[in-house]
């Protein structure tokens, strides 16, 4: 098995300012540095995002924040589905057990009109 390289980020940072100034091809820097291209595109997402103690690009900081946000709003989604569907369990427990809300008017419960 092969064992994996480390690369230092001042030579990530050099290979990719090197691909970026145009002075040499992606396919010339794979095969100078012996590396795979996916390794290159996935060193320029990095760098164009500022992992490498440079300025991130002011798109990559954008598509950071909406991932951060896409991520909250899945998050924010799953919960409230499942406060939903405890809500609805514990109503109908509430109904199954012969007691109602105000002379059985469970929508106005959860509708947030319930009791004052």
């Amino acid at each position: 098995m092969r064992n994996q390289r480390n690369f230092s980020l001042e030579f990530k940072r050099g290979v990719v300012e090197e691909l970026l100034s145009g002075e040499s091809s992606p396919a010339q820097l794979c095969r100078r540095y012996n590396i795979s291209s996916s390794l290159l595109y996935h060193w320029k997402r990095q760098y164009s995002r500022g992992k490498f103690d440079n300025e991130p690009t002011e798109e990559a900081a954008l598509k950071d924040r909406i991932e951060k946000l896409e991520r909250l709003v899945g998050r924010l989604t799953l919960e409230n589905e499942f406060l939903k569907r405890g809500l609805k369990n514990s109503l109908s427990q509430f109904n199954r057990n012969g007691k109602s809300l105000r002379g059985g008017n469970t929508s106005s419960a959860v509708s947030g009109g319930g009791v004052d």
